[in-house]
């Protein structure tokens, strides 16, 4: 498997990228289907966790939601006009809303967990230095 590391907007650009190109496949293969859209937004929602850099691990669950919304753009039902879109793609947010809240809530435990996991082998790498290091008498005055 490949363990690329994305920037911030390396993950943006992933997420939201992917998730347009799977609502347009969508599109073409179920009719618009919103739940296989839902469906297929989980396992981008992990991908773009787990390859998102150590420093930029915040984005992750900032990423998501906003690659969700403009995947929607394929596959929400609108009508004729901007105004019609517009509607489609609130209509589609709103009664979607658990898989955008479930794909945000799986980035933002893998992201949790990578932190908590990096703040611990930061922690171990301290003591490890500390330990290895002799300590230091301090010198006395002479009276």
């Amino acid at each position: 498997m490949p363990n690329p590391r994305l920037t911030g907007l390396g993950g943006g650009l992933f997420c939201g990228a992917t998730m347009f190109a799977l609502a347009c496949l969508d599109q073409l293969l179920f009719g618009a289907s919103l739940v296989v859209y839902g469906v297929l937004f989980l396992p981008v929602c992990t991908l773009t966790a787990l390859w998102v850099r150590r420093r930029d691990l915040v984005t992750a669950p900032i990423i998501v939601p906003i690659a969700f919304a403009f995947g929607l753009l394929p596959v929400a039902d609108g009508g004729g006009g901007m105004g019609g879109e517009l509607m489609g793609l609130v209509t589609a947010l709103a009664t979607q809303a658990g898989w955008l809240y479930g794909g945000t809530l799986v980035a933002g435990v893998i992201t949790t967990v990578r932190k908590v996991r990096l703040m611990r082998r930061r922690a171990a790498q301290r003591r490890a230095a500390q330990a290895a290091r002799p300590e230091i008498q301090p010198r006395r005055r002479p009276a």
